[in-house]
């Protein structure tokens, strides 16, 4: 099974051209070893390797998200402009920030419309919009 998720994450780092490292290799099986999006922090991912044995440094989390999110391998969500998240998803796509949890998933795309946005200013050009609906748990 392990092996399973180390090759999934082989090729996923080979198909963005990304050596495949140990530690690349490692963290790329946590982050999309079972086929499924993930949204992670650097803190939870290091605690995700810790947990099975892997010895990858926080220093290391951090460097290697660089370096996927470089690769167009991931996307990093701000929020609150001081605490980044990871997501494997890389289509553009809005997120809930639970705020109780301090958790991001995706909210549905569908029902999401953007009816215009301002100009950009003179000599820019909008790289892209991000939409993060901050939740609470109602009670």
């Amino acid at each position: 099974m392990l092996q399973d998720r180390n090759e999934v994450g082989t090729t996923w780092l080979a198909g963005a051209g990304l050596r495949p490292t140990r530690q690349r290799v490692t963290l790329a099986a946590l982050l999309i070893g079972d086929g499924q999006h993930r949204h992670v922090t650097a803190e939870s991912l290091f605690e995700a390797a810790k947990a099975q044995g892997d010895g990858v440094s926080l220093a290391t989390v951090y460097n290697t998200l660089r370096a996927f999110c470089d690769a167009g391998l991931m996307q990093e969500v701000m929020v609150d402009g001081s605490k980044s998240y990871f997501d494997t998803n890389t289509h553009d796509h809005p997120h809930f920030f639970w705020e109780d949890e301090a958790k991001l998933t995706d909210a549905p795309s569908d029902q999401l419309v953007i009816a215009q946005l301002p100009d950009a200013p003179a000599g820019a050009e909008i790289a892209s919009v991000d939409v993060v609906i901050r939740l609470r748990r109602k009670g």
